[in-house]
């Protein structure tokens, strides 16, 4: 029996479980619907924050239940799950659930009479921020959705890609990822690479603003290599924006300036966590300079991995992250966990939260950080406002320079 015959892929229809982020509002509504005719009119506000809910809570216990995949594909069945059309479409599936839900969360804000769900007027502010928070939640995840989608060459992938990130506000990182984020990862000049010692909340706004200005950066030179200006719409970080504004301006002329809060809430929800993944992602790890001044090549040991299936599943093999880093235009479904990229001890979900609490963090992540090195904290990729008080905690000194 050939090895294509002989390998299935077992999570091949529980791909379909990343459609659940984008249609979590939809089966939400049911249950406060339930509630309210129970007379549980308090408690029918929960699950308004689903989002937060499927992410701090529900994600974490199922990755601790089902734990590690370890299933990895072959060499011989690679082409053909590559090119098998299945897996693209339930990445494209992700985007009309997507903005069906944006358009909901945008009415079920503004709405001014929902007796139909068995409230009295409009939402509460605790509903709407637990609802804003919840479509920033699917925001965040289509952030992953189009990060997937803007790594492949078919033209049709890319413009997908930069309509998913137009919810979150987030065009430019269709640029900073791809041209940005994997030359300089791992590296004390990548905006998006977490550094030894930086807390989550130094890290936010240096990524945020370091990224912003990168895309605009790389664009412009692009352009100007073409003899033309940065303002124009052949600007991808332009015409990414430029979604965005279309987006909100209509939905914002149908419901009204009210609308306003939503849209900022959610946008910053979403992109903060896909920040926060970018954290986790490359936390202290920092590839060699080779003696000419440049960095060796990245490899998977520069990027954390997590094999935990759950997760996986709902973020299309993300944590396999090695993988990606080695191979940015393998599709998803081939991504494989490899054995010599360090690991973190759970999925992205459980440790999302943990990013809020800085000496939670450190305690969890700094020693696997030094053991991945040996215990050699000067091959570590060290926040520079700590860099002297952390080298003399380890009892090390700045490396000479040849």
């Amino acid at each position: 029996m050939s090895a294509e015959a002989a390998w299935r892929d077992k999570k091949r229809y529980l791909w379909l479980m990343g459609l659940i982020a984008p249609t979590a509002l939809f089966i939400a509504l049911p249950i406060v619907g339930a509630m309210n005719r129970l007379g549980w009119h308090l408690a029918a506000q929960l699950p308004f924050w689903i989002g937060p809910i499927l992410v701090y809570l529900l994600l974490p216990a199922l990755d601790l239940r089902f734990g590690a995949d370890g299933q990895n594909p072959p060499d011989e069945v690679m082409a053909q799950l590559e090119d098998d059309r299945y897996y693209r479409y339930c990445t494209y599936a992700y985007i009309p659930c997507q903005y069906a839900s944006v358009v909901l969360g945008a009415y079920l804000f503004t709405a001014t009479d929902l007796s139909w769900l068995g409230v009295e007027g409009s939402l509460s502010w605790f509903a709407k921020i637990g609802l804003a928070l919840s479509v920033g939640a699917l925001g965040g995840v289509g952030i992953n959705t189009a990060h997937e989608l803007g790594h492949k060459k078919v033209q049709l992938e890319r413009w997908l890609s930069k309509i998913t990130l137009a919810q979150s506000c987030y065009g430019h990182f269709y640029i900073e990822h791809n041209r940005g984020h994997h030359v300089r990862v791992a590296t004390p000049e990548d905006p998006a690479s977490g550094r030894f010692g930086e807390t989550f909340w130094e890290f936010l706004p240096r990524s945020v603003f370091g990224g912003l200005r990168s895309a605009w950066e790389l664009e412009t030179a692009r352009l100007r290599r073409l003899d033309k200006g940065p303002w124009r719409l052949t600007n991808d970080v332009l015409n990414a924006w430029l979604m965005s504004v279309v987006l909100w301006g209509v939905l914002i002329a149908v419901f009204g300036p009210v609308l306003i809060p939503f849209v900022v809430i959610q946008a910053v929800y979403g992109f903060s966590l896909l920040e926060s993944v970018n954290y986790i992602e490359h936390y202290g790890l920092l590839r060699r300079t080779r003696a000419n001044g440049r960095y060796e090549r990245c490899t998977p040991e520069h990027s954390w991995n997590s094999d935990h299936l759950v997760t996986n599943l709902f973020l299309y093999h993300l944590q396999r992250h090695s993988d990606h880093h080695a191979n940015p235009t393998r599709r998803y479904q081939t991504l494989r966990s490899m054995a010599e990229s360090p690991n973190l001890p759970s999925g992205y979900a459980s440790l999302i939260g943990l990013t809020y609490f800085p000496p939670l963090w450190r305690a969890l992540m700094d020693h696997r950080v030094l053991a991945h090195y040996d215990g050699d904290i000067t091959r570590v990729n060290i926040s520079p406002r700590r860099r002297t008080k952390i080298l003399a905690r380890y009892g090390a000194t700045e490396p000479a320079v040849a």
